[in-house]
């Protein structure tokens, strides 16, 4: 219980550390308060040259106050996390007057708030037969600017993607569906979790796991996925291989003169239509046999075992494949799952399936016996596997139904009976929800508590306030959950009944009349604040139909 004070320690930039007369000593655990930090800004100097005296403040403040949090992003950006608005006011009064030596004018940017990506489910995807040969137009996300400017987005669909490496000197078939929670936590645990038997039927269904649904059961469809499961994340990710690229079946070799994997007419930019005929029908075997086994699903049936057919050169493809470009594509999965193609947010509840692999091989000088061994035509390096792979599982979620995932806020408070109105009125407006309310004992008090969308938690306590007239108390915030928001963000009335309910939409996307949608504001914000390319910033949608107001005499 006694305390001391050290000194000549100010170049140790830590919170907290073990001090000890050995060096063998093993450091002590830190204190962990439970409390993680929700309103997070940018802080930036006004003038340039106050920035070395800012990250010196800022360093004082993440010191002197342990639930504090300074950040650096890769592009310049010193994040202040803080506990609340309140928190976060102090915070910034004392930087500018007690940490920052030279009473520094700041800029402070509006709140940021973490999203992530995931995606849905189709409506025929549970009949994987029906599904895989549906040819219905791409969604309108891939066909709009600045998402239809994806690289590699003309070889996905429908959430499959035949990514091609720089060169054409390899093609990774893969595809990307949802993975529910509850999955998720049992492929973490390998064992099954009490409500996660529908969303496992749901997935084997997706992914083809037996021709009887009768027999299909929620064990068996755990059982297949933790065999094909190479690697998961903390955010709900994961990455499978099918049973056919696992046992090799799908890695094709291709013997090409060019040295390229063959590329659909559709897709191929021909310059010369006559003298690339022949080097275009070079590898389509290859193609046609990998897309066999892309409609085996994720377990391989026998029959196709049975008419398998490896050459000597399948051989060398798939060695290549396991020895080198195997842990690039846990890479590419791992970068891809970090920014999402929507606003660059993180990816949560996403499954990347590997199905199939085609390299470009040519044959080498004759040995003294004379047979011909063959070789990688091309030199293929880890990075052109990781950007290949990244850009393919990101243009394979944009062809599928997009949803954001927002955070969730724990709201606790108190509140007299006359209050309890204009309380509901403020959280209904903020997409919140009463959990439970319960009187407290003893008083005429009604414990009230609910869960509200980070985005919307921003200057509730002040609105609170002053529409219940002092009725409410104060809310306290703490972190709940992830949740997806069920809104589609390009969604556009399409049917006359439509558009009589919610209105024309212009084409960038906005609606003149009555259609309110929240994943997009959000997008479009998030966008905005990382300085991406935003849809709406089209100003003139057609030049030609524009109204001149004055008129020439």
């Amino acid at each position: 219980g006694h305390i001391c004070a050290i000194y000549n320690l100010e170049a140790l930039q830590l919170k907290m550390v073990t001090l000890c007369d050995r060096r063998e000593c093993m450091p002590l655990h830190g204190f962990d308060f439970g409390l993680q930090p929700l309103v997070k800004v940018n802080v930036e100097p006004v003038s340039a040259s106050d920035t070395d005296t800012l990250e010196r403040g800022l360093l004082k403040l993440s010191l002197a106050d342990s639930s504090v949090e300074v950040t650096a992003t890769a592009k310049g950006e010193r994040i202040l996390a803080c506990l609340g608005e309140i928190h976060l006011e102090q915070s910034i009064l004392d930087l500018e007057t007690v940490y920052c030596d030279n009473n520094i004018k700041l800029r402070i940017s509006d709140p940021i708030t973490s999203f992530c990506e995931t995606t849905d489910w189709f409506e025929n995807e549970a009949d994987f037969d029906k599904f895989f040969v549906d040819k219905k137009a791409p969604l309108r996300q891939t066909t709009i600017p600045p998402y239809c400017d994806e690289e590699g987005l003309g070889y996905a669909n429908r959430g499959r993607c035949r990514t091609i490496l720089s060169g054409r000197g390899a093609a990774i078939s893969l595809r990307a569906i949802p993975l529910p929670w509850s999955v998720y936590e049992c492929l973490r645990s390998k064992k099954l979790v009490d409500g996660s038997e529908d969303d496992l039927i749901t997935v084997g269904k997706a992914l083809n796991f037996g021709s009887d649904e009768a027999l299909l059961t929620a064990l068996m469809v755990l059982e297949e996925l933790l065999d094909s499961l190479d690697d998961f994340d903390g955010n709900g990710n994961a990455l499978l291989e099918s049973s056919a690229l696992r046992k090799g079946y799908s890695v094709k070799a291709v013997q090409s003169t060019n040295g390229e994997v063959y590329v659909p007419q559709k897709e191929h930019k021909k310059q010369n239509e006559e003298k690339e005929a022949a080097v275009i029908e070079e590898g389509l075997d290859e193609y046609q046999t990998t897309q066999q086994y892309l409609r085996e699903g994720l377990v391989c049936s026998s029959t196709a075992i049975e008419k398998n057919k490896s050459t000597n050169a399948d051989v060398v493809a798939l060695q290549k494949w396991r020895q080198d470009m195997r842990g690039s594509a846990l890479a590419g999965f791992q970068l891809a799952m970090r920014s999402g193609p929507l606003c660059e947010e993180p990816v949560r509840g996403v499954a990347v399936i590997l199905e199939s692999v085609e390299l470009a091989v040519t044959k080498e000088a004759a040995h003294s016996d004379g047979a011909k061994a063959c070789k990688v035509a091309r030199d293929l390096s880890g990075g052109m596997v990781v950007a290949a792979l990244r850009s393919g599982v990101r243009c394979a979620i944009l062809t599928r139904p997009p949803r954001l995932v927002e955070g969730h806020l724990k709201l606790t408070l108190h509140s007299s009976l006359a209050g309890l109105g204009s309380l509901h009125a403020v959280l209904s407006k903020r997409r919140g929800k009463v959990v439970t309310d319960a009187m407290v004992d003893g008083t005429d008090l009604i414990q009230v508590t609910a869960t509200i969308p980070q985005v919307e938690s921003f200057g509730l306590a002040p609105e609170l306030m002053k529409k219940s007239s002092g009725d409410v108390t104060a809310p306290e915030l703490v972190f709940s959950h992830w949740e997806v928001l069920d809104e589609d963000p390009f969604w556009i009335p399409t049917t006359d009944e439509e558009k009589e309910d919610y209105g024309q939409n212009l084409l960038t996307g906005d609606s003149s009349t009555g259609l309110d949608n929240n994943a997009l504001k959000y997008i479009r914000m998030v966008r905005s604040r990382k300085g991406l390319l935003v849809d709406s910033s089209k100003i003139v949608v057609a030049a030609e139909k524009q109204r001149t107001l004055s008129r020439k005499k």
